[in-house]
């Protein structure tokens, strides 16, 4: 077993244990804001029950929260330590202060590491008349395993589906009875320097990391609804720093990946087109950014105050038409990369078409329109599923990988590690597409 399959079982361990006394912090590091919450568990017990969305909405509430500007983080990944480990210090203190309890363990989640994805089969004879946990660990070790590359760490590794004999779509055989026991596993694979920063980083925070997911995962959980889960939906999680993409089918994901670029590289080139610094850039973007330009726009002026000590620089103004002249050409890139992401996915061979825009940058007036146009699909804006408690200015779209963090964090999917599994053989072969198992054997 690798080091790191051990840590993510050590880590499994500390959620159970954080979960036993009910209270847990949930961190996500973004490049543009860092978040924390402090959640309460009304019933730990109930935690690994397969339970209804409305009972999981009931089972847990928000008592402590903070957002800051994120420090140190740069295409959704640790760029310089110590302002990382600040933001965090600031975050966790305030969200700590706020619910008024010492928090030890915490869950974080991160857009970066440059995921890939993988799709493996495996297949057994089940040893007893009927399948138990041995037939599981031993149909998942049966799995072929891809040469992933060397630095590279296993960040998720979900059976997707069982199949029993001539039986397909099991979401868990154990207690079924049958001879031939096969599955299908996804496996998302993440840079190894990024996960072992996260962690180097929460612990000189005195935090233990009771889990880590990626954020592309974790706002699929929030932002898609029970239907588009079961029956196949990309969601595409526009952050500061990077655009995750995830799709889910039969409730699993089964593919995800990162384009490296936001909402920031917008600012960017607001920033650089217009010669005015970041903030503004960010403020005029947000109060008067879009996507599609009409006559009216040519009317509205956007004032640029500035503070360089030039009169005339400082007091020019330009139309809304302008902006969303600089603003479109790059949505219009990352849409583009998402397209690419997608089609090299296989997306098209899903029963259901349905793309969910959510993250902070997917508010910007008129993107779904524009994505409809390059992705060619059913675009909806997704929001997060409410948690109690939760307050009002974190209830938005970038909002949603933390909301899907305290999913993740109260009720995780059973993954490769949850087993006593051997994991003493490396090699075999990786299939080009994530889900060419899906169209062969569903």
């Amino acid at each position: 077993m690798t080091e790191f399959h051990k840590t993510q079982r050590a880590m499994r361990t500390m959620r159970t244990t954080a979960m036993a006394r009910g209270v847990i912090a949930l961190l996500d590091i973004g490049t543009s804001k860092v978040s924390c919450l402090v959640l309460r568990f009304e019933n730990p017990e109930a935690a690994n029950d397969v339970v209804t969305p409305l009972f999981r909405q009931s089972a847990m509430r928000v008592i402590g929260a903070k957002t800051i500007a994120s420090q140190g983080v740069r295409y959704g990944e640790i760029d310089a330590m110590a302002d990382t480990e600040r933001a965090i210090r600031t975050a966790v203190q305030a969200a700590q202060k706020m619910a008024n309890t010492r928090v030890d363990h915490v869950i974080a989640c991160f857009a970066g590491g440059e995921p890939r994805s993988y799709g493996l089969a495996g297949e057994v004879d089940v040893a007893g008349g009927h399948v138990d946990e041995q037939d599981v660990a031993r149909v998942l070790a049966a799995c072929d395993l891809p040469e992933i590359g060397y630095g590279r760490e296993v960040l998720h590794a979900h059976p997707v589906n069982f199949a029993l004999d001539h039986r397909s779509g099991l979401s868990d055989p154990r207690g079924h009875v049958g001879s031939k026991l096969a599955t299908d596993m996804h496996m998302l694979t993440v840079d190894a320097a990024s996960v072992q920063n996260i962690i180097h980083c929460i612990r000189r925070c005195d935090l233990e990391l009771a889990g880590i997911a990626s954020s592309a995962y974790v706002a699929g959980l929030s932002a898609l609804v029970e239907d588009e889960q079961e029956l196949g939906a990309a969601c595409i999680d526009m952050g500061g720093g990077a655009t995750g993409v995830s799709i889910f089918l039969k409730k699993h994901m089964i593919f995800a990946d990162t384009v490296r670029m936001g909402g920031d590289t917008v600012t960017r080139d607001i920033a650089a087109g217009l010669q005015i610094g970041t903030q503004l850039a960010e403020r005029i973007k947000t109060f008067h950014g879009g996507v599609h330009a009409t006559g009216m726009d040519d009317r509205e002026m956007i004032e640029l105050s500035g503070d360089s000590g030039d009169w005339e620089k400082d007091r020019r103004q330009i139309s809304r038409t302008e902006l969303i002249g600089i603003m479109r050409p790059r949505v219009e890139e990352i849409l583009e990369e998402v397209r690419a992401s997608l089609d090299a996915a296989g997306f098209d061979h899903l029963p259901s078409q349905q793309i969910v825009l959510t993250g902070g940058a997917s508010q910007i007036p008129g993107l779904d329109m524009l994505a409809a146009k390059i992705l060619g699909q059913n675009v909806r804006l997704g929001r997060p599923m409410r948690v109690q408690g939760m307050p009002e200015a974190m209830r938005g779209p970038g909002f949603a990988a933390m909301v899907g963090l305290a999913l993740f964090a109260a009720w995780p999917q059973d993954e490769w590690w949850d087993f006593e599994i051997p994991l003493d053989r490396m090699g075999g072969r990786s299939f080009k597409r994530a889900i060419r198992w899906f169209r062969d054997n569903w």
